[in-house]
């Protein structure tokens, strides 16, 4: 697997995203009408998509939340890749690129239908926090965070 630093707008993204978020509306339905308005992100730079041979077969980003944190949004991993560890590099590379730039926190929002997501999370340390800003109210939601040291 290679990872390649791109923007929200490269097409392997889009796609990628995509299939995500046709994934998450077979897991919740109409439901993720409430939470797709949140997943629309301005432009980024800390986008990490992942190939394998010259296949874009995951991805993953982040977005500054104040000087010392940042969100972890649209992880993805294609069905035909998964239980292969692809996340877990995926999520730990992001967590590196976003402590070289100097932020100490990442928070990130899940849903309960998520179980691997969730088992991710837990398995690189993240834990679950009160559900913030949009999510707050949100019954599906799971938040998590961790410390970058």
């Amino acid at each position: 697997m290679k990872l390649y630093k791109r923007t929200n707008q490269d097409k392997d993204f889009l796609e990628l995203t995509s299939k995500l978020d046709m994934d998450l509306h077979k897991r919740y339905g109409t439901q993720e009408d409430d939470y797709s308005k949140h997943n629309k992100i301005d432009l980024l730079n800390t986008v990490l998509i992942a190939y394998r041979e010259e296949e874009a077969i995951a991805c993953g980003c982040f977005r500054k939340i104040n000087q010392n944190t940042v969100e972890i949004k649209r992880m993805f991993v294609k069905n035909s890749h998964r239980g292969k560890g692809y996340a877990r590099l995926l999520l730990l590379e992001l967590e590196n690129w976003a402590k070289e730039l100097g932020y100490t926190k990442v928070i990130l929002e899940t849903g309960k239908a998520q179980a691997e997501a969730i088992a991710l999370y837990s398995k690189c340390q993240y834990l679950v926090i009160d559900n913030y800003g949009v999510y707050k109210n949100l019954d599906n939601s799971i938040c998590m965070s961790k410390l970058l040291v």
